[in-house]
C-alpha cells in the first residue's frame, strides 16, 4: 500500500514499498520520493475520492430505489460499489496520513483501516469476476440461466464472496498496527522476525494471482465465449456489447497490471533487480504512480458496469428529473424541467432485451 510509510535501518522514510537494508553501505536517502508523494498523493486521492463516492453512491441508490434488486446482475453491481465505497472511506485517512507524516488514529484504527482496504480491493476484484461469469450465463447458457440466476443464488454466492475477499485480507488485519519505532507513530505491516521477506512475497504473490491472472484468465475465457455467441445471433446491439467487452478487458488491463508488476519486481527485487538505492528509489516512485492509477478503477467501475446498461440509464434520467431537473427549472430559465425524455414505444427484440439486461 503506496500510503505506508515504512522507516527501517536505512534511516529514513518512504511510501513503504521497497524497504532495504544496507548493512555495507550508507543509507539511502529518499526524502526526494517523500516529498514528491506528501505532495503529489493528497489531491489525486482527494479527487478519487470525491468521484468514486459520487459515482458509487448513485449506483447504490438507483439500483436500490428503481431496480429492486430482483435480478442477479443487479445483486453484484450493489456489491461492486459497496467494495468501492469500503475502499473510499478509508482514503480520508491515508491522505491525513502522508500530509502530516504520522499515523494519529490509534493501534486498532490501523488494523482495521488497513483490513478494510484490502477487502474492499479483493472483493471489488471478485465481484467484477462473478459479473463476467454472470453475462457468461446469461448470454452463452441462457436456458441454464434461467434456472441458476435467481436473487437467492445471488445473495448466496455474494456472502461466499465476501467471506473469501475476508480470507485473502485476513493477513493484513493481523499484521498490520500502529509502531513508535522513530517517535512517530506509523502504521505498518509488522511481520515475523525473519520472516519479513517471506510475507512480502507472499502478498506480491496473492496480489498478482488474485488481482490479476485469475480474474485476466476468466475474463478471456468467458467474454470469448460471449463473443462467439453474439456474432451467430441475429440482433442490433451486438456490436455494441462486442465493444464494450474490449473496453472492460483493457480497461481492466490497463489499471491493474502496472501495479501489480511493480508489487512483483518490489517483493523480489533481490532476483530480479541489483540491490542499489538508485533501483529502491525508481521501485518507490513506479509504486506511488501505478498503485494511484489501480485505485483510480473504483471511479471507473460505475461507468463500465452500470451506467453504460439501459435500464440504469433510463432510470437515472428519471430520478434526475424528479429530484433535480424540476428544481433547477425553477431558478435557470430554459431549462427542461417540466419535461422529461419520452422513451421510444418501439419494443426491442427478444435478441435486444438479452443483451441489455446484462451489458
Amino acid at each position: 500500500m503506496a500510503f505506508d510509510i515504512d522507516k527501517t535501518k536505512i534511516g529514513v522514510e518512504d511510501f513503504g514499498t521497497t524497504p532495504y537494508e544496507y548493512e555495507w553501505a550508507t543509507p539511502c536517502e529518499k526524502f526526494s520520493i517523500k516529498e514528491l508523494g506528501s505532495w503529489l498523493l493528497p489531491p489525486l486521492y482527494s479527487l478519487v475520492f470525491i468521484i468514486g463516492l459520487l459515482g458509487n453512491m448513485v449506483v447504490v441508490l438507483i439500483l436500490i430505489k428503481y431496480q429492486k434488486l430482483q435480478i442477479m446482475t443487479n445483486i453484484y453491481l450493489l456489491n461492486l460499489a459497496i467494495s468501492d465505497l469500503l475502499f473510499l472511506i478509508t482514503v480520508p485517512f491515508w491522505i491525513h496520513y502522508v500530509v502530516w507524516n504520522k499515523w494519529d488514529f490509534g493501534y486498532h484504527m490501523c488494523k482495521l483501516l488497513s483490513g478494510f482496504y484490502y477487502l474492499a480491493l479483493y472483493s471489488e476484484i471478485f465481484f467484477i469476476i462473478l459479473l463476467t461469469i454472470d453475462r457468461y450465463l446469461a448470454i452463452v447458457h441462457a436456458v441454464f440461466a434461467l434456472r441458476t440466476r435467481t436473487v437467492t443464488f445471488a445473495t448466496i454466492t455474494s456472502i461466499i464472496t465476501w467471506g473469501l475477499a475476508g480470507l485473502a485480507a485476513f493477513p493484513e488485519f493481523v499484521f498490520h498496527e500502529s509502531q513508535d519505532n522513530t517517535g512517530e507513530p506509523l502504521c505498518d505491516p509488522r511481520y515475523p522476525e525473519g520472516e519479513e521477506d517471506s510475507w512480502k512475497r507472499f502478498h506480491a504473490l496473492r496480489m498478482n494471482i488474485f488481482g490479476l491472472a485469475l480474474p485476466l484468465l476468466i475474463m478471456v475465457i468467458c467474454y470469448s465465449g460471449i463473443i462467439k455467441t453474439l456474432l451467430r445471433c441475429p440482433n442490433n446491439k451486438k456490436h455494441k456489447a462486442i465493444r464494450l467487452i474490449f473496453v472492460v478487458m483493457i480497461v481492466f488491463f490497463i489499471f491493474w497490471t502496472p501495479y501489480n508488476l511493480v508489487l512483483l519486481l518490489s517483493a523480489f527485487h533481490t532476483t530480479f533487480l541489483e540491490n542499489s538505492c538508485q533501483q529502491s528509489k525508481h521501485l518507490d516512485l513506479a509504486m506511488q504512480v501505478t498503485e494511484v492509477i489501480a485505485n483510480t478503477h473504483c471511479c471507473v467501475n460505475p461507468i463500465i458496469y452500470a451506467f453504460v446498461g439501459e435500464r440504469f440509464r433510463k432510470h437515472l434520467r428519471l430520478f434526475f428529473h424528479r429530484h433535480l431537473a424540476i428544481y433547477l427549472g425553477k431558478y435557470i430559465p430554459f431549462f427542461p424541467g417540466e419535461k422529461m425524455e419520452r422513451t421510444s414505444s418501439v419494443s426491442p427484440s427478444t435478441g435486444d432485451q438479452e443483451i441489455s439486461v446484462v451489458f
